[in-house]
């Protein structure tokens, strides 16, 4: 029995899916299903009940989980402790980001962290928000980054910074002409918007609750990259991040237009799983992750 069968272990309780702990350790699921009737050939027991409608440890293998965590949470220490004292920065990190975080904000930090530490690794996926903390839940990943953080007992967040939020319009958009727009103006508007669900559509939806602003809106994306493009043609206006805006506003293909009720921003974070034993690689990433300059 090696370390790898009790992390593999570990990532099917923790994903209770034979795919997503296949993804997670770089094999198939015939390696992970034969590690796990390995397991139970070596301790003689049942460790999971199979079944199409429900995954469940059985108690022998729900001791199996809580003891395997403590040696693995004890080797990985060991692993990085060691790594600390050769002074070595090198392996991977998988990381799940939200796209507008990904393609706009990220990569400025991945350059400078390669700069450093050439011999890391870095995995970037790009996913809607509910995904990067299913990736982090599960141990698909190491890090998530996301927008409007959710506090969850079994993730630590780590606060990077916020970012202003800006009214966009076309132009030649009788806003375009204005130092700032009131948000009660967007009465009666075309709003170009994310989808109901996404955490900065949420946060704006509250935002104009709260100064009591009703809005219509005509089209909702996923993405903010869609967004932009419906207001380049001028099929509405839209409230963004500014960070997302950088090319567009040198382009003059946008305006940007602060708001006048206020300064609004949209605070992104990182996030990891709580009791994660982070490598060395993984501390100086958060480090540069945290830099704002």
């Amino acid at each position: 029995m090696q370390i790898e069968s009790l992390k593999m272990f570990c990532d099917l309780a923790e994903s209770e899916s034979f795919t997503k702990a296949a993804q997670i350790n770089g094999v198939t699921q015939s390696a992970i299903s034969q590690q796990m009737s390995s397991l139970e050939r070596i301790f003689k027991s049942l460790l999971i009940e199979r079944s199409k409608k429900r995954f469940r440890l059985t108690r022998e293998g729900q001791v199996l989980y809580d003891y395997s965590k403590q040696i693995l949470h004890s080797y990985d220490s060991l692993n990085n402790s060691i790594q600390e004292l050769k002074d070595i920065v090198s392996g991977n990190i998988r990381v799940s980001t939200i796209y507008s975080i990904g393609l706009y904000d990220l990569p400025q930090y991945v350059t400078k962290f390669m700069q450093s530490y050439p011999t890391v690794n870095i995995n970037v996926q790009y996913r809607r928000a509910n995904q990067v903390y299913d990736d982090v839940l599960s141990n698909v990943v190491d890090l998530g980054l996301v927008a409007y953080p959710v506090k969850d007992s079994k993730l630590e967040i780590v606060a990077l910074r916020k970012e202003p939020l800006m009214l966009i319009c076309h132009p030649q958009h009788p806003f375009a002409k204005l130092k700032k727009v009131k948000l009660k103006e967007l009465v009666g508007q075309k709003i170009i918007g994310f989808e109901p669900d996404l955490p900065t559509r949420l946060a704006l939806d509250k935002i104009l609750r709260e100064h009591g602003v009703a809005v219509k809106y005509a089209m909702e994306f996923d993405n903010v990259d869609t967004v932009k493009r419906a207001v380049e043609i001028d099929a509405g206006v839209s409230i963004v991040p500014q960070g997302n805006i950088v090319q567009e506003i040198a382009k003059q293909t946008l305006i940007a237009v602060p708001l006048a009720d206020g300064d609004f921003f949209r605070p992104i974070a990182a996030i990891y799983k709580k009791n994660k034993v982070l490598s060395p690689a993984l501390k100086q990433f958060l480090t540069i992750l945290k830099d704002v300059d």
